[in-house]
């Protein structure tokens, strides 16, 4: 019996396209439930083993110190050999790291298996993004990577609660052993999905001859497209105040709202789940408006990271009780409303053959710059001050990275316009 055969624009049919995308949004919601469940658990931490707020800060940044060293040599192996076997392996290695984390006896261990869950993620972000960009047809590129990066919010929200919960009821290394285990059986699934042939690294040169591309061609695709640069940048910004939330607010809502670790963890949850909202929502919006508006997908973040830096400034300096809540709500959904177009903007302005190696330079930045610096950045300020004012910094980051998704919008239409076409086949 034949397969179905793929719609104009599609990798494999709309129903096993659909079935890969299930799998690629069930590992990367169980890579943030396993990233992030020690955070609503410091409190618990720091009292059993005497460590401070920078430290706990630290149990963060270690995932994301590992996937900046590995994230962009792991992301040439998935361009170059095979994008389902490489994410089927780090996820893999990534739920035997997080169980690893429950038998752990003091501060240094806990640490190093962090930064082993980091190396098991270094390469899923690029590898994922590739996969869905060679799924789905260009025009529907930002909704799908939206509702793809709904799992980061939603897996945010599931960790940040049940590390709350189970810390509460069984003792917080509990945690780490039970939320190990569906990521696993997820992981073995994704190593039988069928996956595109690896994509010739050639341009078409001015006398409409294909060229093979060199190392030199490899940057120059990448350093004379401003769009993209201006695109890492940006996303690095927003990532550094959506980290700063993750790993923060929980004890934000304790130690200023005075409120127990199980309710602060939920209430810290609830504001991140609503980004499963925003992720999505960025990414329909942003594809109706490319219809008239080419570079949509850089002007609607910048929107969204205005909005999103007002309403957390109202919240932080002037609201309180139940309309602080409401606010920060609200701004659960519009913060990752950005994600969708850069996120399809890392695709749309590079050759096909190098899409996760684009991606993994955005992860690289973002991390370096954002997700490993923030939980560090807010630690410090907090064991040197507060944590309300060290949370204060964060509308401001959040304008920064709207100049930045500005600027890029100036360019995207004239880098879309030099990418080299590629039709990708089923390997």
């Amino acid at each position: 019996m034949k397969s179905p055969v793929a719609p104009q624009g599609y990798l494999f049919s709309k129903g096993y396209s659909n079935y890969v995308f299930v799998l690629l949004f069930l590992l990367y919601m169980f890579d943030y439930i396993d990233r992030s469940v020690v955070t609503s658990m410091f409190t618990s931490i720091e009292r059993d083993w005497g460590i401070s707020h920078t430290q706990s800060g630290m149990l963060m940044s270690a995932v994301y110190w590992a996937i900046v060293i590995l994230t962009f040599p792991v992301s040439l192996l998935v361009d170059r050999w095979s994008r389902t076997k490489t994410i089927g392996l780090m996820a893999i290695i990534w739920s035997m790291a997080t169980a690893l984390c429950a038998i752990t006896g003091n501060f240094i261990q806990l640490f190093m298996t962090r930064l082993l869950i980091g190396v098991g993620e270094a390469g899923y972000a690029p590898g994922g993004s590739a996969m869905i960009s060679g799924l789905y047809p260009v025009e529907k590129r930002s909704k799908m990577m939206g509702l793809w990066n709904a799992s980061i919010p939603f897996g945010t929200a599931i960790g940040v609660l049940l590390g709350g919960i189970i810390a509460t009821r069984l003792g917080w290394k509990h945690a780490f052993g039970l939320v190990a285990i569906p990521g696993f059986l997820v992981a073995i699934l994704f190593l039988f999905v069928k996956d595109y042939k690896t994509v010739d690294l050639s341009f078409i040169d001015k006398a409409n001859n294909r060229i093979k591309m060199e190392r030199k061609d490899i940057i120059r695709e990448f350093l004379t497209k401003p769009s993209i640069i201006f695109t890492y940048f940006g996303i690095a910004a927003v990532v550094f105040v959506t980290t700063s939330l993750i790993t923060w607010l929980s004890t934000y809502f304790q130690k200023v709202r005075m409120i127990t670790q199980d309710k602060a963890g939920t209430m810290a949850s609830a504001v991140m789940v609503l980004a499963l909202v925003g992720a999505p929502l960025g990414g329909i919006l942003t594809d109706r408006w490319r219809r008239t508006q080419i570079n949509a997908r850089l002007l609607l973040p910048m929107i969204s990271s205005v909005v999103s830096a007002v309403l957390l400034f109202l919240a932080l300096t002037f609201f309180g009780g139940t309309l602080q809540f409401a606010t920060l709500l609200v701004m659960g959904v519009t913060i990752m409303m950005f994600i969708a177009g850069a996120s399809a903007v890392t695709q749309d302005v590079i050759h096909p053959g190098l899409r996760a190696t684009s991606y993994a330079i955005a992860v690289v930045v973002q991390n370096l710059l954002g997700a490993s610096a923030a939980p560090l950045v807010v630690g410090r300020m907090y064991d040197n001050s507060n944590i309300q004012r060290a949370l204060s910094i964060l509308p401001f980051v959040l304008l920064v990275g709207a100049f930045l998704f500005y600027m890029g919008s100036r360019y995207y239409k004239r880098d879309m316009e030099r990418v080299t076409k590629v039709n990708l086949e089923v390997a």
